[in-house]
């Protein structure tokens, strides 16, 4: 999976199609990302003490990572991740603009 924790994306499907965020987390194996503030789901949260109330948070869901399409930082532009090898050593690269991600 070529989209890693940290990266900005854009959905580019379902119900929060055309926004951004930033990847909080990533689950290579079943091919899902967590993206801030995008398929917010509620969770309903018992009081934990006597006193306090109950409340209904948002949280995010997982996105699938056919879903997304990574921005690369340097052209700003929706772009593919290739790859290019500086000094023995593998990177990401942008395949618009060639810069390292």
């Amino acid at each position: 999976m070529k989209i890693k924790k940290g990266d900005t994306v854009l959905i580019i499907s379902g119900k929060d199609r055309n926004k951004k965020g930033v990847v909080l987390r990533s689950f290579p194996k079943e091919r899902k990302v967590v993206v801030e503030g995008v398929s917010l789901i509620k969770k309903h949260q018992k009081p934990k003490k006597g006193g306090e109330k109950g409340q209904i948070l948002q949280i995010p869901s997982r996105v699938e990572v056919s879903n997304v399409a990574i921005i690369c930082p340097s052209c700003k532009k929706i772009t593919r991740i290739g790859s290019i090898i500086i000094k023995d050593k593998k990177y990401r690269s942008c395949k618009k603009c060639g810069k390292k991600l």
